[in-house]
């Protein structure tokens, strides 16, 4: 089938499911093969429909085609033989609860689909714009509408099987058609009417022109549409509303999709546009215009008027990739580097007032692209700087999906605002914008989609896509009251889009299809653009805006530039350029180069540049890392009178209100208005409320802000010793008490797994219930203790040995369905489901002291012995396939490492070893260092657990918690509570941020990662009643595997606890001030599969 008639299948598709054809659309899926319908083939398994599961599978694979075809189908067979058994069978009634089996299994059919190569390309529906065959549908008509040699205004379409023709209205003329001289075309008279009784198939309004003004001349006096009522460009007040199902009937005078065949400006790609009565009762002047007598031609300024000398230079430290002059103190200067750097400097007292490494603030909300990207290189790229309109906030675009919001009052007073998570791959550009009153940060990326967010809450408010390449830049701005953002791709393609979800309004090439930024001069009334393409060749032009043409190229750029050259403008009149190792300045409106400044050399080839918001600085980057500061005269009078003062913070809000006069909500026009790259939109200094009382932004904001700055002076530990300041619960338990030896979280996080003194398995299950929608372990709702109907539990084998004296262990496998134990005696498989024993193995003496499964092979165990070795054993032979020696006391701990193909291993000697998972040989070796003046604890276990990045590791032994890493086993840092106190255990939180240390007194810490540093303390009052006579405290601690603040402890009375912090607080405390860093980053290696035993 060709890929067409295969696209065509998915546009049926999709009108399937909007008409709520659903047997029909499945029935399509099975049939075409094209798309593997994931949640409908959860629903069926989940339900156990199984023949239609096997039915619809067939659709896809058939049971011979691979191994991982042939394994679907026997789970899928074999569950299926198991529910439909006789339930008088006694050895098969024991096989207890169908639902969490059915979710267990599905989890592996999953894992098995997405690596069967015959679902490749199946699993993802296309990215479709709603209706997509309805739409292709009505353009259809609307085309064959053009082609009537006496259209009607009001065609009546009655059916779709064979081609419109409207017949002659008894000699009546058709209705002569209206030009336009902004659509530069002459669109025919009349539409279609709603069509269809499930919803009409809609008109949308003429094609939309290739000029950049066209779209959005003459508009309504209402800001941008919320939804579209026929082109801007024709300017009619009743155009109908143009929607998939109008609230109001379309008017006698609807838009036309398409132009004349005559016209030369019909594109590529053409989008309904236009405004909504809904919004018609704003004011009318929201954005400030330039005065009607401004003129471009301006004769004031001189090139003298230019920054060409140079007052001072700012070292970096690394090479910069952007910058921005403050909006409003004009001598602050904003600087990002490639090294993920962001500075600001005083340019008055030449001194960098605040300093922020790249760091990931919350890495555990990352997605797990992210995590993985950051294990394999914790550093990015700093893509963009910019401040906010008011210089309140400034954004930083990283070249790894993130970017960072900073607050800024002043000096060195730079603090965590928004950290978000914005495209997949590099954010590639960003800057501020204004609508509908609210400040948002637009930004685009690698992902090739560009996103607005409120600049306050961080929330998304629109998604825009619609380039073929990645998103280069972008540059939100205004005309009259239509606000609006264009767009620029690494392919040449600009587009221009309004705050909705109406698609892109224009779609056309950058001179030499080059990767290009755009800015508008000052008054916001002229449009530049300045690229590079693939062959080095680079275009500095100007737009006319009527007519979407280039309205003149300027001459004098590098024919062969290196790397993209980078532009400003200032006082709109000038343009500058960095190419060719120096700046070029040009008139805008001379095409020839006006001048040129080396700077006394040391440029890069293609420098950055900016100039501060009146053009009396202008900095520039060097190829020794640095920026140098050049400046005109008013600006070295500017550094002069300010050289010896110190930077008060105060001034940002004195300087709002004093140069920022407002009309309405916004500046006046005679402040800067519109938007460059060095200044993206206007700046906001004051808002309006309810009663038009204006209030500046930095009356509002200091407040919150002071009080911000005093709880970081005032920082410290929290402390949390009553029942009411955490959410703990103790699980039930109707069985003997005897301490808990080993406890565990199931991979779902939906069950707690502990193993008693007196060899005896407990497992506690959550229910999916109305209070617990996830299913999954929580403080807030009581657990089952579970049993199967036959009420055998899961014991393990203790031969002659003490329980008292035995060491438990236990190791859980990846899917749920087995955990491998020892007390001392055999080691005994049990299935988690039945409880029942499937197998025995290895015999004491020695006996199993620690239990690890192999993370790609779970036939493979490493099991820990007393006496000191290591042995690999191969479940599916039976076999010991060798055995590694290198420690002189019993095993206490064993950790893979997927990524590093190694295991460490931990005794009771204190020492830890790395052997290869591919010859088992010993890499290296070393012993804990002991704290000074701590004697030796001779026989206390220590244990091990790698960082979810599978490099760095956790060692925890009674005197100490220590980071290691691997496979050098370098120590790189050490935390030791006071002697009277040693530590019980402790674990990695499932994102790797904190650690979980519990006490001999009873109490918990936790800690963070790398600085291991105590955030919060959790005393014994704050879960456990008082009682004098027991002397109770936790002896193993387990961490949820996708919750990063729940944890639960097994204590020495076998109780078992779960704690999290009150839903109020989210988290356990805050982290010490100055905490830098966020350790080491975590891969995309799940936390459920890499579980350790506790």
């Amino acid at each position: 089938m060709s890929s067409l008639s295969r696209e065509l299948v998915f546009l049926i598709l999709q009108f399937l499911d909007e008409e709520k054809f659903k047997e029909t659309v499945h029935k399509l899926e099975q049939e075409s093969g094209f798309f593997f319908n994931m949640r409908y083939f959860e629903d069926m398994v989940t339900n156990g429909e199984w023949d239609e599961v096997e039915k619809y599978l067939s659709g896809f694979t058939k049971v011979d085609d691979n191994r991982y075809s042939m394994k679907i189908f026997f789970e899928i067979r074999k569950q299926k033989y198991l529910e439909a058994l006789d339930k008088h069978n006694e050895q098969l009634s024991k096989y207890g609860d169908t639902k969490s089996a059915r979710g267990i299994m599905l989890a592996e059919l999953k894992k098995l689909i997405e690596a069967n190569p015959l679902f490749r390309d199946k699993l993802q529906f296309p990215t479709l714009k709603n209706s997509r065959l309805r739409t292709l549908i009505n353009q259809s008509l609307n085309w064959q509408h053009q082609l009537c040699k006496n259209p009607r205004p009001n065609p009546d379409i009655k059916t779709l099987f064979v081609d419109h023709s409207c017949g002659q209205p008894n000699g009546a003329r058709a209705p002569s058609p209206v030009t336009n001289p902004l659509m530069g075309a002459v669109p025919k008279a009349g539409g279609f009417p709603p069509l269809g009784a499930h919803g009409p198939f809609q008109p949308t309004p003429a094609a939309l022109p290739t000029s950049l003004a066209g779209w959005m001349a003459n508009p309504s006096p209402v800001p941008h549409p919320s939804a579209s009522a026929g082109p801007i460009g024709l300017a009619a007040a009743n155009n109908a509303a143009i929607l998939k199902r109008p609230r109001t009937p379309p008017t006698n005078n609807p838009a036309m999709d398409y132009q004349t065949a005559d016209s030369d400006h019909v594109l590529k790609r053409t989008r309904p546009f236009g405004l909504s009565d809904e919004v018609s009762n704003l004011p009318v002047n929201l954005l400030p215009v330039a005065y009607s007598g401004q003129s471009h031609g301006q004769s004031s300024y001189s090139s003298d008027d230019l920054p060409k000398t140079i007052v001072m230079t700012l070292n970096q430290g690394s090479i910069v990739k952007s910058m921005d002059f403050h909006p409003l103190q004009q001598i602050l200067l904003l600087v990002g580097t490639n090294m993920g750097d962001v500075m600001v400097w005083d340019i008055g007292s030449r001194e960098r007032i605040a300093h922020r490494n790249f760091k990931v603030w919350e890495l555990g909300s990352c997605s797990v692209a992210l995590q993985a990207s950051l294990s394999n290189d914790y550093s990015a790229s700093v893509n963009r700087v910019v401040w906010s309109p008011d210089g309140t906030l400034c954004s930083v675009a990283y070249s790894k999906h993130i970017v960072h919001i900073y607050s800024y009052q002043g000096g060195d007073d730079l603090r965590n605002h928004l950290e978000i998570e914005a495209h997949a791959g590099s954010v590639n550009d960003l800057a501020f914008s204004y609508p509908n009153k609210q400040l948002c940060v637009v930004t685009c990326g690698e992902d090739r989609v560009i996103k607005v967010w409120d600049a306050v809450t961080g929330a998304k408010q629109y998604t825009f896509e619609g380039h073929e390449a990645p998103v280069y830049s972008v540059c939100p701005h205004h005309k009259e009251s239509i606000q609006f953002i264009f767009s620029t791709a690494t392919d040449g393609k600009i587009k221009a889009w309004l705050y909705d979800n109406m698609g892109s309004r224009v779609d056309y090439d950058a001179p030499g299809h080059s990767s290009t930024t755009m800015a508008y001069s000052a008054d916001g009334t002229r449009l530049f653009s300045c690229g590079t393409n693939k062959e080095g060749e680079s275009f500095l032009v100007e737009w006319n805006e009527s007519e979407g043409a280039v309205k003149r190229t300027y001459h004098g750029l590098g024919k062969r530039s290196v790397g993209v050259v980078q532009f400003d403008t200032t006082k709109n009149r000038f343009l500058a350029a960095g190419d060719e190792f120096m700046i070029k300045f040009w008139d805008m409106d001379n095409t020839n180069m006006l001048t040129s400044v080396e700077a006394d050399g040391g440029l890069l080839a293609s420098p950055c540049i900016r100039f501060n918001k009146d053009g009396i600085l202008l900095a520039v980057s060097t190829n020794d890392n640095g920026v140098k500061i050049l400046a005109n005269a008013e600006g070295i009078r500017l550094l002069r009178t300010v050289e010896n003062r110190t930077f008060d913070a105060s001034r940002v809000a004195s300087a709002a209100v004093v140069k920022a006069p407002t009309i309405g909500a916004f500046p006046s026009t005679n402040v800067t208005v519109g938007t460059s790259l060095a200044d993206r939109a206007p700046p906001v200094a004051a808002m309006v409320g309810i009663n038009n009382d204006t209030r500046n932004l930095a009356d509002v904001k200091p407040r919150i802000v002071d009080e911000a700055v005093e709880k970081s002076r005032i920082w410290k530990l929290t402390e949390i010793n009553e029942p009411s300041q955490c959410r703990s619960l103790k699980l039930p338990d109707s069985l003997s008490s005897m301490r808990v030896s080993r406890l565990i979280y199931t991979n779902q996080g939906v069950a707690i797994l502990a193993l008693a003194a007196n060899a005896v398995h407990k497992l506690w299950k959550w229910q999916r219930n109305e209070r617990n929608t996830t299913g999954k372990a929580t403080a807030s709702i009581q657990p089952q203790l579970w049993q199967p109907s036959s009420g055998i539990l899961m014991t393990n084998d203790i031969s002659d040995t003490n329980p008292e004296d035995a060491v438990s262990c236990f190791a859980l496998s990846k899917n749920d369905s087995y955990v491998m134990s020892a007390s001392g005696g055999k080691i005994s498989l049990f299935n988690m489901m039945t409880f029942k024993t499937m197998t025995t193995f290895m015999p004491p003496p020695p006996a199993a002291t620690f239990l690890a499964f192999h993370p790609q092979d779970n036939n493979i165990i490493a099991i820990g012995m007393e006496d000191s070795s290591i042995q690999i054993y191969n479940v599916r032979v039976d076999e010991v396939k060798t055995k590694l020696k290198g420690h002189q006391k019993r095993i206490t701990g064993l950790a893979f490492s997927h990524v590093l193909n190694v295991l460490v291993s931990s005794g009771a000697d204190s020492q830890l070893c790395v052997w290869s998972t591919d010859g088992w040989e010993k890499q290296a070796s070393k012993f804990l260092q002991m704290p000074s003046g701590r004697p030796p604890a001779p026989l206390a276990d220590t244990r091990v657990q790698f960082h979810l990045d599978q490099t760095h590791l956790l060692a925890v032994h009674e005197t100490q918690i220590a980071l290691y890493e691997a496979p050098k086993l370098e120590c790189i840092k050490q935390f030791s509570p006071r002697e009277a106190n040693p530590i019980t255990h402790a674990t990695y939180s499932c994102d790797s941020q904190s650690i979980y240390v519990s006490f001999e007194d009873g109490s918990i810490g936790i800690l963070t990662v790398p600085a291991l540093r105590l955030r919060c303390r959790i005393n014994q009052s704050a879960y456990l009643h008082p009682n004098p006579s027991l002397r109770v405290h936790p002896l193993v601690i387990a961490a949820h595997p996708s919750e990063p603040n729940q944890f639960a402890l097994g204590l020495t009375d076998g109780g078992v606890h779960v704690l999290e912090p009150l839903e109020a607080e989210g988290k356990w405390g805050t982290p010490p001030p100055n905490e830098n860093g966020a350790g080491p980053s975590t891969t995309s290696g799940a936390a459920v599969s890499e579980q350790t035993q506790r």
